[in-house]
């Protein structure tokens, strides 16, 4: 078959022009009927969750503002909860304390662990291992709260005296971990409880970060001559950091909200205890779940108005963590590797 040769003198042929992209990005001189339906939809997701959003802050704002009005003490340093008398006397002083603290506990003692357990599993187990482990650690995530709770206080309370002995024994002397030999139902308890609801949230979240750590990363490092703790702490941590900080933010929130499983460990009492084992303390999730019930909704009450108003703290106080974790991963980008 002859094929005519292109002339060398003959013109190039001309480009073909681009074809217009619209404003849904879409190609073509307009946009396909299912792009435009799928845009609507996704406009509409987003629109409707902030729509939400604003309906929650507005509601608690509203029915709180009627608790705040007629609240004869110091909403943010009244030792007391009494909102369901003629005269309400309320506060969260000792609730924040111990929503703080227990989370705090929580944090301190899962999120070593769960990013040990995720490292383990993503760079040293074996496939099969890692597999099991990590269906172990789904599987955790799926335990309702109340299950938990049932075992805080069954099983977990009783076997803590020990421990709480010891920590009088070698760490009393701080004022911190003295222990009185009381039950071993303090915020203490619950910080281990709530670290181990949330350490399978941590774990899953930090383990898919660290399995997409680019191979050309650890390979240079191992090129290198480094060790594989070495290829860990140069290139799989600095790349996972931003996602370690979500994971740890999502936990977070849940420590902050868990309810059931601290109501069913801890007695509501509304006093601030110098040491973590003592018995006492409470939580605002806690207090709202316990005192639902007994708080009346008729007029002229502000029983329900006033948990209402300490849920609202806690609304405010998981925004302001979620933002200020969107702060640090900004700031963090670029030493992520992420954009490597």
């Amino acid at each position: 078959m002859d094929i005519k040769p292109t002339s060398p003198t003959s013109p190039p042929p001309q480009d073909q022009p681009p074809l217009a992209v619209d404003k849904a990005g879409s190609t073509g001189t307009a946009a396909r009927p299912g792009d435009r339906i799928f845009l609507a939809f996704s406009r509409g997701s987003g629109i409707a969750l902030l729509v939400v959003m604003a309906a929650i802050a507005i509601f608690l704002t509203v029915r709180a503002t009627r608790a705040l009005t007629k609240n004869e003490g110091s909403f943010l340093t009244t030792f007391e909860w009494a909102a369901n008398g003629a005269h309400p006397n309320f506060g969260i002083a000792v609730l924040l304390y111990g929503t703080v603290v227990s989370a705090v506990i929580a944090m301190v003692i899962a999120v070593p662990v769960a990013i040990g357990i995720a490292l383990f599993i993503s760079h040293y187990a074996p496939r099969p291992l890692a597999s099991t482990i990590g269906y172990l650690i789904d599987l955790l995530a799926a335990v309702p709260s109340i299950v938990y709770g049932l075992w805080g206080a069954l099983f977990l309370v009783p076997h803590l005296e020990g421990l709480y002995k010891w920590f009088d024994d070698y760490l009393g002397w701080t004022g911190i971990f003295e222990y009185n030999d009381g039950t071993p139902r303090s915020l203490f308890t619950i910080g281990i409880l709530l670290a181990i609801m949330i350490l399978p949230t941590v774990t899953s979240v930090s383990r898919e970060v660290f399995l997409q750590v680019p191979k050309m990363h650890e390979e240079a490092a191992l090129a290198l001559g480094a060790t594989r703790w070495e290829v860990i702490r140069m290139s799989v941590l600095p790349f996972g950091r931003s996602g370690i900080i979500s994971a740890s933010m999502l936990g977070l929130g849940r420590a902050l909200g868990e309810t059931m499983a601290v109501a069913t460990v801890l007695s509501t009492s509304f006093d601030i205890q110098p040491s973590l084992l003592d018995s006492g303390g409470g939580t605002i999730a806690q207090n709202i779940a316990s005192g639902f019930k007994e708080a009346t909704d008729v007029e002229g009450s502000v029983g329900r108005d006033a948990l209402i108003a300490s849920g609202l703290v806690l609304f405010v106080l998981t925004l302001i963590v979620n933002g200020a974790a969107r702060m640090i991963i900004a700031r963090r980008k670029e030493y992520s590797g992420a954009n490597a």
